[in-house]
């Protein structure tokens, strides 16, 4: 990436399918919830949408050319460390959290409960202040496979400013 815009904006998605006897992880958390996301990492929704939304905003690979699911360091990985390694690649170009706005949709569990918290800890992982991070939850009313609660899905785009 040679030109340093002040401004870089970027999306990022992710749909992971819900199945009996896997771990819920949302956002960096843990929920109480007999459905989990099946994927070859913790399948945490939103941290891959993030994590994708970065990188695109920059013009880097994608999620799954940096952290292929054929690779076995990542079986059952937190996706924390996909965000980490996005928050390092941001700031080696020179950039910050502008701000970032996530749209988890699902229809069971409800997120409300748990929007600060992922908010929380986007804003930890990122070192952004909390008002820079918006967490939304949204259902697909009954259509679909979301809709039909065997999937989850995430939209995220964000803003990324050149560090003064």
């Amino acid at each position: 990436m040679s030109e340093q815009l002040p401004y870089r904006i970027g999306h990022g998605f992710d749909l992971h399918r819900l199945e009996a006897g896997l771990k819920l992880v949302i956002g960096g958390e843990h929920i109480e919830f007999d459905l989990g996301c099946a994927g070859h990492s913790d399948g945490d929704v939103v941290y891959h949408a993030v994590t994708d939304a970065i990188c695109g905003a920059l013009g880097q690979p994608d999620i799954g050319q940096m952290f292929p699911d054929n690779d076995q360091q990542w079986k059952g990985a937190e996706s924390k460390v996909f965000v980490a390694e996005a928050d390092r690649i941001m700031r080696e170009h020179g950039y910050v959290i502008g701000n970032l706005d996530v749209t988890i949709i699902l229809e069971k569990p409800k997120v409300g409960p748990h929007k600060e918290k992922m908010r929380r800890n986007l804003a930890f992982l990122l070192g952004c202040e909390e008002s820079q991070v918006n967490v939304k939850g949204k259902t697909h009313e009954g259509e679909d496979s979301i809709g039909e609660g065997r999937a989850i899905a995430c939209h995220v785009v964000v803003l990324l400013q050149k560090n003064p």
